[in-house]
């Protein structure tokens, strides 16, 4: 079945190029922005009450809380998955509706990935590990067993996570920062070990 994709800037990219390596037809794109007309060669169009009473949509938005909200404006779809075919990924694990996986990363056994998360190029996800619905790993993270990551949390590029960690809703982890102690709620943190240095604005 073909799917619909909301979204058409950067990320909206790679998500196409992964639907062209799965071998998957694509039916359209549907952007809030009327002045994109075209990515990769395909026809975007204005959103206009989006992806409604459409089977198969993804939205393809790397912002969580947009792809939160843009979630919420469509009612009655169905989601598709997107997952590279380079990702290695455990027959015991699970994937949410609406969540993308691009190439090079490995998800192992019994972690519980939620809806609409990104796991983005070559990041790895370790045995038993949760992570809630809007998550976004970045490139080259690498998250250890057991860890917990709750929803709409973004872990940046190059990120490390020890075993057993727990992270809270809606925080924001640094570019290649090492987190060895749980994190709260909307905390930002930095550097190696990882500090908090502020809070996000609970939006959410």
């Amino acid at each position: 079945m073909a799917v619909f994709i909301y979204g058409a800037s950067g990320h909206a990219k790679v998500v196409i190029e992964t639907l062209e390596k799965q071998g998957e037809d694509i039916a359209g794109l549907i952007d809030d922005d009327p002045k994109t007309a075209e990515l990769l060669g395909y026809r975007v169009t204005k959103a206009l009450g989006g992806l409604n009473n459409r089977d198969n949509c993804i939205i393809a938005v790397g912002n969580n809380l947009i792809r939160k909200r843009i979630s919420m404006r469509i009612v009655s779809s169905s989601f598709a998955k997107v997952i590279d075919p380079s990702a290695n990924i455990s027959p015991r694990s699970t994937i949410g509706e609406g969540s993308v996986i691009f190439s090079g990363v490995c998800v192992n056994s019994s972690s519980d990935i939620g809806k609409h998360v990104i796991l983005n190029t070559n990041c790895s996800v370790d045995h038993d590990c949760l992570l809630g619905d809007f998550v976004h790993i970045s490139p080259n993270v690498a998250l250890a067993g057991n860890v917990c990551v709750g929803e709409g949390t973004h872990i940046g590029i190059g990120a490390c996570i020890i075993q057993g960690v727990s992270i809270g809703k809606w925080a924001t982890v640094g570019a290649g920062a090492v987190i060895i102690e749980n994190i709260p709620d909307y905390a930002v943190v930095v550097g190696v070990p990882g500090k908090v240095i502020k809070y996000n604005k609970n939006e959410y």
